[in-house]
């Protein structure tokens, strides 16, 4: 696979001086084996899935349409396929690249579509635009990243061969993030220049199982999975578990479900008593049965992407679990639309920045990281792209740009909220074989 030239990229105007503090390390992560894996028929149907409306085409970033758009993204899966995903060799990324951060103020920065603020004029790029003023890094903003495993199609040949990708700075949700570190595909981050990213993240996101103490990564947004709910096709009643959704008669044939297997059988796990950081496989075959017994009883109206936004919006469906930065949009137009957290938690997954191995700029794209972990920054894009901000101490900031916003714990969740949010457990190469198979199989994928 060749990589492909991204579009026009974005570049600001006007440099000045850098400012650079120090901190305290934080925790180091040892590389690990590296392993070839390969996508089942299932793992591929939930990847076009996820293209064409779920995760991967979240209406605020994303721009896929039916055309030219998912024919791309599905050309890139079907390349995955056929090339599998070869072991990373010892000589490539192991070796310490050579930054040119000192001799080059530049920095290459791939990003999904609309998930930067941009100025009223439709073209510039403020938050960037501000980190050039200051700094004198001019950043290459590149929208091209449409899908995980697109983009993941452009770069694994680059990356498995230890070679330069073009990029220095990339961001992927979890899974894939999981995935390239695992495969030691990406450079171990400096805490030392990443003094404002280290003391800001929130608590909540401090610690993923693929990456313990952030070795890797940070966290650009949280994407939240919850219950949303139509009070005037449900006769003003709440719906606020899954228990209603799967078992509530009131309910039956308007449910919706996400055909995205994580959050659906994360959710269900959490009402059964079970945790998705760390079931077992007889807990993920017993969440599955009850969501097949709702099926039978055709209590599910069908299993969704963010297509459930229409008939939400109309009542055709009472209730459903959707995400969180879709139900910010569909309220501001729509009062009868509500969202409820269960009481048993809900799942949060996370789109993370990471530095490509043999990338030729780390420092500046540790600075850029940083710089997106001060609360005045954090604020200004939360506002504009309205998904969990992942930095503590930005509430004043937002309020002083939209109270509105500042209050909306989908934005912002409290500490209560934030207490009840859990994360998908990684999964290896195996179990994610044989769970998208049954979940594949339940919802007749």
């Amino acid at each position: 696979m060749e990589l492909h030239e991204p579009a026009t990229p974005y570049e600001p105007s006007a440099p000045h001086r850098p400012e650079n503090p120090s901190a305290p390390h934080g925790p180091e992560n040892p590389s690990t084996p590296r392993e070839p894996e390969t996508l089942s028929a299932p793992q591929l149907a939930a990847i076009r899935r996820s293209l064409t409306s779920g995760r991967g085409a979240l209406t605020r970033r994303s721009l896929l349409r039916a055309g030219g758009g998912g024919a791309l993204a599905l050309g890139g899966a079907g390349a995955l396929a056929a090339c599998g995903i070869p072991p990373a060799g010892k000589s490539g990324q192991d070796a310490k690249a050579e930054d040119h951060s000192d001799e080059e103020k530049l920095l290459n920065f791939s990003n999904w579509t609309q998930y930067i603020d941009v100025g009223d004029d439709k073209k510039s790029r403020p938050t960037l635009d501000a980190f050039h003023r200051r700094t004198g890094i001019k950043v290459r903003y590149t929208e091209d990243i449409n899908d995980n495993v697109e983009f993941f199609g452009k770069i694994q040949a680059q990356l498995a061969a230890g070679q330069d990708t073009g990029r220095d700075l990339i961001c992927v949700t979890d899974w894939l993030a999981a995935r390239l570190i695992r495969l030691g595909w990406v450079r171990p981050l400096d805490a030392a220049n990443l003094p404002h990213a280290y003391a800001n993240l929130a608590p909540q996101f401090r610690s993923p199982d693929w990456d313990p103490g952030r070795a890797h990564s940070y966290p650009w947004t949280g994407i939240s999975a919850v219950i949303a709910y139509n009070e005037k096709a449900t006769g003003g009643r709440k719906v606020d578990s899954v228990a209603q959704l799967l078992e509530d008669p009131k309910l039956k044939g308007r449910v919706g479900m996400l055909s995205e297997m994580r959050d659906t059988v994360g959710l269900t796990l959490l009402d059964m008593g079970k945790r998705p950081e760390d079931f077992t496989d007889d807990d993920y075959g017993a969440a599955i049965a009850r969501i097949q017994k709702a099926v039978d009883r055709r209590q599910i109206r069908r299993f969704t992407g963010n297509d459930y936004i229409d008939d939400l919006n109309k009542g055709d469906m009472a209730a459903c679990v959707a995400w969180a930065g879709d139900l910010i949009q569909l309220q501001a137009d729509n009062p009868a639309v509500k969202f409820a957290i269960p009481d048993t938690g809900y799942l949060t997954s996370t789109d993370n920045l990471l530095v490509p191995g043999k990338a030729r700029h780390q420092r500046n794209a540790e600075r850029l990281i940083d710089y997106y972990y001060e609360p005045k920054v954090a604020a200004r894009l939360a506002a504009w792209i309205n998904y969990v901000c992942p930095v503590d101490g930005v509430r004043e900031e937002l309020a002083k740009i939209d109270d509105t916003l500042a209050s909306n714990p989908l934005i912002l969740p409290d500490k209560e909220m934030a207490a009840k949010s859990h994360a998908f457990r990684s999964l290896s190469a195996q179990e994610e074989k044989a769970y998208e198979e049954k979940f594949a199989h339940l919802i007749g994928a």
